[in-house]
């Protein structure tokens, strides 16, 4: 499987590379900006998923972007926007141009292999994929299903975002702090209707959280919500 990675800066796309090849096996195919991206893809590449640096010369990550969803067959690909920013706008706008969702410099592993976790073939529980149906879901929050992927994406990035924050968390001895934070995460799977996800968070002993623990049901929980935004995807 193909996964495409653009980044003008050969650091940040060498050490991005090494994180989608530490996820699984992939047929990793570099450009070196946009507009080598865009060269490649118009001569026939047909990645499954890509990763684009936001800010590069010649052809931005936002432009190749709206060039792809543009696309008759590309238009489906998943594309995640790489950058070095957090700010809120930055995020609005590559959702709305339909971004798949973002990573943020310094790269963590756990952001990369949210992304990829619709590819990975790993042996999962019956509990993990637990959840509503699409259908329902929608109808309980009044929303139409673009709404809902927007909302399932949202939420695989503070996934990811909480998986290093629990980890310093739990390194210092944090407990309340990261049960705190545990339960907004369960909070969240309830209300996107991940019934499994929920129940997974939910197991573990009053203060007696362990970091090993806590990564494995994350991770978990991740793939769960990617496998959620699939059946919504493949509902439109």
């Amino acid at each position: 499987m193909k996964v495409l990675v653009v980044d003008d800066d050969v650091v940040s796309r060498m050490v991005l590379m090494h994180l989608i090849d530490s996820c699984g096996k992939f047929d990793i195919v570099e450009a070196e900006d946009g507009a080598d991206a865009w060269q490649q893809l118009e001569g026939g590449l047909r990645p499954a998923i890509c990763f684009c640096d936001l800010r590069m010369p010649r052809l931005s990550g936002m432009e190749l972007l709206q060039r792809v969803k543009a696309h008759p067959e590309l238009g489906a690909m998943p594309f995640v926007l790489v950058t070095s920013a957090t700010d809120k706008d930055t995020v609005l706008e590559a959702t709305n141009a339909g971004a798949a969702g973002y990573i943020v410099k310094p790269f963590q592993a756990e952001q990369v292999r949210v992304h990829l976790a619709n590819f990975l073939d790993q042996a999962v529980s019956v509990r993990e994929y637990l959840a509503e149906e699409p259908a329902v879901t929608l109808r309980r929050l009044g929303i139409n299903a673009e709404r809902l992927l927007v909302y399932l994406t949202g939420f695989q990035n503070q996934l990811a975002a909480a998986t290093a924050d629990l980890e310093l968390m739990l390194g210092k001895g944090e407990q309340q702090e990261a049960r705190a934070r545990l339960d907004r995460l369960h909070a969240g799977c309830v209300t996107l209707g991940l019934q499994g996800a929920a129940a997974a968070l939910k197991s573990f002993e009053p203060g007696r959280l362990s970091t090993e623990a806590v990564q494995a049901v994350l991770a978990d929980v991740t793939r769960a919500a990617a496998h959620q935004a699939g059946l919504v995807a493949a509902g439109t």
